[in-house]
C-alpha cells in the first residue's frame, strides 16, 4: 500500500501540499468558501470522452462552479475491487492529473481501502472540492425571477447516450462521447461579462428536465421552455427515439444551465460562446410568476406541455 500510494498517486498527483503525506491537508483560504462532496461508481468505468477519473474531478470542480466559485483544492479517495489491473488504476490517475490541471486545480490529499473481490466494483472514487467565492457572488437555485432568461451551454443528453452505448455495445453512425469536462473556466468567462447570473446549475442525473424543475421549485417560481430551441445532437436524439428515451431527461456532466437576468442574458451567451464549453450555448426559455414549481414546454407542434420531475433512475450509475 505504501508503495501504490508513493508511486501511483503522490508521484503523479504532486504538488508540494500532497507531497507532506500528513494526515491532514493545511492551506490557506480567504474569503467566503464553497464546499462539495460526491462519490462515483460509474459503469463502465472508461468510456468514450472520459473515465472515471476525469469525471470525479470534473464533477466535483462543476458543483463549486454552480455557486461562483473559483475551485482550489480536492480530495481524493478510492475504494478498489481486488484484481483491478495496475494499469487500469495509473490509467484514471493520469486522468484526473490532466482534468486537474485543465481545471486548475490540486488534489491536496486522500486515501485508498482495497476490498476482496466482490466487494465493489472494480474502482468506486470519492472526491471532495473547496473553493473561493469571489466578492458580491450571490448565486443559488432560489435566486430566479420572474423575467429571467434560462440559457443552456451546449447539447443535452451527450454524456447519458455514451455511457449507454458503451454499457450496451450500442453502434451508431457516428460516435457520441461524453461531455465530460471541467467548467469553471466557463463559468469565469460569464461572471467577468455579467454580476446578473442568478442560479448555475449542471444538468447531471435527471437531465436538464430535472434540473429545471429543481431551480422553479426552490425559487417559487415558473418557468416555459421552446422545444425547438434546445440544442441536441442528432445522434443523440437518434439515440433516444431507438431506446424510447427523452433527451431532456437523459444526464450531462459537461453542460451549465443559467438564469440571467434579461438585460444581460445576450452578452453572457456571446462569452460563452466564445469558450471552448460553450460554443453550442442557446438561450431556451424564460422565468414566468404563473404556474410557480412548474416547467412548462412550447412542442415544436405549437402546443404545451408540463416538463416535470423526472421518477426513478432512467441510466442508473452513469456517474
Amino acid at each position: 500500500m505504501h508503495d501504490l500510494i508513493a508511486k501511483t498517486f503522490v508521484g503523479a498527483l504532486n504538488n508540494p501540499i500532497l507531497n507532506t503525506t500528513d494526515d491532514s491537508a493545511v492551506f490557506e483560504l480567504k474569503g467566503r468558501i464553497a464546499f462539495t462532496t460526491d462519490s462515483y461508481v460509474v459503469n463502465p468505468i472508461f468510456f468514450p470522452g472520459g473515465d472515471i477519473g476525469r469525471l470525479a474531478v470534473c464533477g466535483t470542480v462543476n458543483d463549486l462552479s454552480t455557486t461562483g466559485a473559483t475551485p482550489r483544492y480536492l480530495s481524493l479517495s478510492f475504494i478498489i475491487e481486488e484484481g483491478l489491473l495496475i494499469a487500469d488504476l495509473e490509467r484514471i490517475v493520469d486522468s484526473i492529473r490532466q482534468a486537474a490541471l485543465e481545471a486548475g486545480v490540486i488534489v491536496v490529499t486522500g486515501d485508498t481501502k482495497v476490498v476482496n473481490r466482490g466487494g465493489a466494483d472494480r474502482i468506486f472514487v470519492n472526491t471532495s472540492g473547496v473553493g473561493i467565492i469571489p466578492e458580491g457572488a450571490n448565486i443559488s437555485g432560489s435566486n430566479a425571477r420572474a423575467g429571467d432568461i434560462i440559457i443552456v451551454s451546449g447539447t443535452i443528453g451527450d454524456h447519458g447516450i455514451a455511457i449507454m452505448s458503451q454499457r450496451e455495445g450500442l453502434k451508431f453512425g457516428t460516435a457520441v462521447p461524453s461531455d465530460c469536462a471541467p467548467l469553471n473556466g466557463l463559468v469565469a468567462d460569464m461572471l467577468a461579462v455579467s454580476s446578473n447570473i442568478h442560479c448555475l446549475r449542471d444538468p447531471t442525473r435527471g437531465g436538464l428536465a430535472t434540473t429545471l424543475n429543481e431551480i422553479a421549485q426552490q425559487s417559487r417560481i415558473g418557468m416555459r421552455i421552446d422545444e425547438g430551441t434546445v440544442p441536441v445532437n442528432r445522434t443523440v436524439l437518434s439515440a433516444c427515439e431507438m431506446l424510447g428515451f427523452d433527451p431532456l431527461y437523459v444526464a450531462n456532466e459537461g453542460k451549465m444551465v443559467s438564469v440571467v437576468a434579461p438585460q444581460d442574458a445576450e452578452e453572457v451567451l456571446a462569452a460563452m460562446k466564445r469558450n471552448r464549453y460553450g460554443s453550442q450555448a442557446a438561450i431556451i426559455g424564460e422565468v414566468r410568476s404563473e404556474h410557480p414549481g412548474r416547467v412548462v414546454m412550447k412542442t415544436r407542434l405549437g402546443a404545451s406541455r408540463i416538463v416535470d420531475v423526472l421518477v426513478g433512475e432512467l441510466l442508473p450509475r452513469i456517474c
